[in-house]
């Protein structure tokens, strides 16, 4: 994610925090606005543990269709968690180890108007403050976070596209990681958290 990426998302946690911004119930609203048949799920090994995503791709085509391409690509492996804020979200998929970025495909467009929302647990897509810019990089909601539902924050809302359905341990453990600051960057894991493979399972 390029630092406009990083800044956006900032900027709406820094809005939350002033009150200025205009993933039991959470299952059943997920429930409601995916698809009825078994979705496809996505197992990350992480150096904090695993975790499975189950995609919606009926809900968000375009999302999980390019989401699924970088992962049969090997593009997740070796890539970080760079950007981790307890009671938030943690966001990865971009940099390696070494801050480095790596390159993407092109951009694809938004589909945050699918019903889904951002509650604790859910999977969704970063961007830049143009709406149609995310290419690979995804966060996990760690709480609900309403204000990233379409229209909030920007008239856009961020896409939703899948669900942590296994291991939401290991995100529990991510996101009490201690952090730094690298550069200009904030929110940085002081110790990497490394995505080892991403793959897809039946």
């Amino acid at each position: 994610m390029s630092l406009t990426r990083r800044g956006a998302l900032g900027a709406m946690l820094a809005a939350l925090m002033a009150g200025t911004l205009s993933c039991g119930a959470a299952q059943a609203q997920a429930s409601a606005s995916a698809p009825a048949q078994a979705a496809e799920r996505v197992r990350f090994a992480t150096s904090a543990g695993s975790f499975t995503i189950e995609v919606y791709p009926e809900a968000a085509p375009k999302t999980v269709a390019n989401f699924l391409e970088y992962v049969n690509s090997g593009f997740y492996s070796g890539t970080i968690f760079h950007r981790v804020i307890n009671g938030f979200m943690v966001q990865g998929g971009g940099f390696d180890r070494d801050m480095k970025q790596k390159p993407t495909r092109a951009p694809i467009p938004l589909e945050s108007q699918n019903g889904l929302k951002n509650k604790a647990g859910t999977v969704a897509m970063a961007r830049t403050g143009d709406p149609n810019s995310a290419t690979a990089q995804f966060f996990i909601n760690v709480v609900d976070n309403p204000s990233l539902d379409y229209p909030q924050p920007d008239g856009n809302g961020y896409a939703v596209f899948g669900k942590v359905v296994e291991g939401m341990d290991t995100v529990d453990r991510i996101k009490k990681t201690p952090t730094t600051a690298y550069g200009p960057m904030r929110n940085v894991p002081a110790t990497p958290i490394v995505i080892e493979s991403a793959t897809i399972v039946k």
